[in-house]
């Protein structure tokens, strides 16, 4: 079985059965940062370590780079040894936001590492409940490793680069449509969007059964919104640059290729009052 964008339970299962898997739990509460941390303790898929949206995979102390701003390798080289990861290690992502918060964010950040063997866990922690899976309780760890990683510089949007190739781009906001048109914003100190940029809200890359769309269909409504541009040339973005990683996973399924992050988002863009801000629809 080929690791690329998404498994399911059962599939997982199975797979943890037969080959070593690092299996990583990535569930995070915007509103109580510690609830995931908690649940994990109380519940996980047998084996999992945890991700730390914010201490893991983020790094809080570089200011301008929005809400979320990556953390530099080193310090994601230092996450990887804790975990136990070699560049041969396949990897599961998960969490309780069907991949946007933040399993996404880590399945982005492994492959900016070369890492090909990752995928997101389709459903998340209820799909994996709900299947009637082993749940672990009691501590378990993996044997500590020695890594060093760089990111890929290419696949890294910031704004700098944003605004030179903004006419040649295609920017998709993964934001709720409210939040995009400017009509709310719960989070950051500014509302609406980066003109020109489109909306394409994250939770609509979802079927009813809370699990992602079938790939064609996927496929279909991407290319609805693409239109002649190519997917190369499709940069996303949201408020931190976390949930923008769910739209590059589901374009990614959906055989559309080579998409790419802005990583600081909304949250960064904003840094600088002096840019230009949009309202209302596209």
């Amino acid at each position: 079985m080929t690791l690329r964008t998404l498994i399911d339970a059962p599939s997982l299962a199975e797979l943890m059965r037969r080959d070593d898997v690092l299996v990583v739990d990535c569930r995070f509460d915007l509103a109580d940062p510690g609830a995931a941390a908690r649940a994990y303790a109380q519940g996980r898929v047998p084996g999992a370590v945890y991700a730390d949206l914010d201490r893991d995979l983020s790094d809080l102390t570089r200011t301008g780079l929005g809400r979320h701003p990556l953390p530099s390798a080193e310090a994601f080289s230092a996450v990887l040894a804790r975990w136990g990861w070699t560049p041969q290690t396949r990897v599961v992502a998960y969490d309780s936001a069907n991949g946007a918060l933040a399993a996404a964010r880590l399945w982005w950040m492994l492959r900016l590492i070369a890492t090909r063997e990752v995928a997101v866990l389709d459903g998340g922690w209820p799909a994996w409940a709900s299947a009637g899976l082993p749940v672990e309780t009691t501590t378990s760890s993996r044997e500590p490793t020695q890594v060093a990683v760089e990111f890929d510089p290419t696949q890294i949007i910031d704004t700098d680069a944003l605004l030179a190739m903004q006419q040649n781009i295609l920017l998709l906001d993964a934001r709720a449509a409210p939040r995009f048109r400017g009509e709310v914003e719960p989070i950051d100190p500014v509302a609406g969007h980066v003109p020109g940029a489109r909306n394409r809200p994250f939770s609509d890359n979802l079927g009813v059964n809370g699990r992602f769309k079938p790939a064609a269909q996927l496929h279909a409504e991407f290319a609805m919104l693409l239109g002649t541009q190519a997917a190369e040339n499709v940069v996303h973005m949201c408020g931190s640059g976390v949930t923008a990683c769910h739209n590059l996973l589901a374009m990614e399924h959906a055989g559309l290729h080579g998409s790419r992050i802005y990583a600081p988002s909304w949250s960064g863009y904003i840094s600088d009052r002096r840019r230009p801000v949009a309202r209302g629809a596209t």
